[in-house]
């Protein structure tokens, strides 16, 4: 479903992509179109897309043809999102550990939904970081 996605070729376009949005949340995958979790990702961020447009802008950026935020942004696993607004970086706290990004494809379109719904309005509050709708701690308990 990347296919579907907007693809950013090079570090310049994702400068500009987080700098031209005004309105917005800048939503971006980081990762390979071919990785199984960035294929579950990406279609719930094809599907979603549109009933977000109001609220957020979604790009798709591959790791290896982009290498140039890989360090600076840590982008050590194989799928990461990550959300920007006015020039920003944007974390949530998913209960994790780890608020910079979102680091396992969620398969609930709705989920996805909640989480950029509770970006865009904590960013438009001035917030840094946000909590997440759902606590996902638990989620893989041994």
């Amino acid at each position: 479903m990347a296919y579907l996605l907007p693809h950013l070729e090079n570090g310049w376009e994702v400068d500009q992509a987080i700098l031209a949005e005004e309105e917005r949340v800048v939503v971006m995958r980081f990762g390979h179109d071919w990785d199984k979790d960035c294929m579950v990702m990406d279609e719930v961020l094809s599907k979603t897309a549109e009933k977000l447009k109001n609220m957020a802008v979604v790009y798709v950026v591959d790791i290896t043809e982009v290498p140039d935020f890989n360090e600076m942004y840590e982008l050590y696993d194989p799928m990461s999102v990550m959300f920007f607004y006015r020039n920003k970086h944007i974390m949530v706290d998913f209960g994790t550990g780890n608020n910079t990004k979102l680091n396992w494809p969620l398969t609930d379109k709705q989920e996805f939904i909640d989480v950029v719904e509770t970006v865009f309005r904590g960013a438009r509050k001035g917030k840094g970081l946000v909590e997440s709708p759902k606590d996902y701690s638990t989620k893989f308990r041994y």
